[in-house]
């Protein structure tokens, strides 16, 4: 998969089959689009191509490298398009003509049933399927992906992700919610207890999920270690207030520090809390660590 930055440096001459969105967290809704247009790519010899708006938002599920990541491997190309004033008054004709047309010589359309574009949200799903003659390219509109009756979308997945339920974070997200990041040197606390831990800022623009201990598992060295990780400040030992998720992984007694792990989490555990003392915070930490070992082992 070639990862393009920016509309204008897209320059291949083969026709396309396209999809659109914002693709925030690529759950399994955004995966039905991607599977839709990988099946044109098969049957009709086109480029398969997910173009994702971005908004430069905060409080996102998914950095666009993680998004990179996740889709390696299932598409021909993923073109980042920033979300610039030139690209937002943009009518919605010109972005058929110069963007579907113009940019990505579309012969297929991929879009959810909400899909709106153009200045001031005139096109919808509807206008495209208006201007495909004209045009020449085919409109498909993908039905919402629904869980117990409701819509998976980006908004539900926050709200389950805020209240720290990883187990249904998963279901909708189709993967466990995670975060990436280098492991920076810590005060080395948890050895000293007994439970070597590392540390990593999370994200700002990342979405956090409800502070606490979580079961997890992190990937070190192209190896999955399962564990237990606190998402928090750690209000009993410090009062810098940084947002990290700090990790205890069974079986891993490598050196860490600055190297790049990927964390996720797999059920909530308890509320991150102060503690009176050091040794009352060992004490609950050991029987967070006895439960996660459970976890695994059952």
């Amino acid at each position: 998969m070639q990862y393009i930055e920016g509309l204008k440096e897209y320059t291949d001459i083969k026709r396309s089959a396209v999809t659109f969105g914002k693709f925030d967290g690529l759950h399994k809704g955004h995966q039905k689009l991607v599977e839709q247009v990988n099946a044109f790519k098969e049957r009709q010899d086109v480029r398969s191509v997910l173009c994702a708006f971005d908004m430069s938002r905060r409080q996102i599920l998914m950095t666009a490298q993680e998004r990179h990541e996740r889709l390696s491997g299932k598409l021909d190309y993923l073109v980042n398009c920033p979300f610039s004033d030139e690209f937002r008054h943009l009518s919605a004709e010109d972005f058929i003509g110069k963007v579907i047309k113009g940019v990505f010589l579309a012969d297929y359309v991929v879009v959810g049933t909400d899909f709106q574009f153009g200045y001031g949200k005139v096109g919808n799903a509807g206008f495209l399927k208006k201007y495909e003659k004209q045009y020449g390219y085919r409109t498909v509109v993908v039905e919402k992906e629904r869980y117990q009756g409701r819509e998976i979308s980006s908004t539900y997945i926050k709200e389950v992700v805020q209240k720290g339920d990883m187990t249904l974070a998963s279901v909708l997200l189709g993967y466990h919610y995670g975060v990436s990041g280098v492991v920076e040197h810590g005060r080395a606390l948890g050895r000293n207890l007994g439970f070597p831990t590392f540390n990593v800022q999370w994200p700002q623009e990342k979405l956090a999920p409800r502070r606490g201990v979580y079961v997890s598992r992190s990937l070190v060295d192209g190896i999955w270690y399962g564990g237990i990780s606190n998402v928090g400040v750690k209000p009993t030992v410090t009062e810098e207030g940084r947002l990290l998720i700090e990790s205890f992984l069974f079986g891993y007694d490598g050196d860490a520090y600055g190297k790049t792990v990927r964390t996720e989490l797999l059920e909530f555990r308890r509320p991150e809390q102060k503690f009176g003392s050091v040794e009352e915070m060992r004490a609950c930490v050991n029987q967070d660590i006895a439960y996660g070992r459970g976890y695994f082992e059952g």
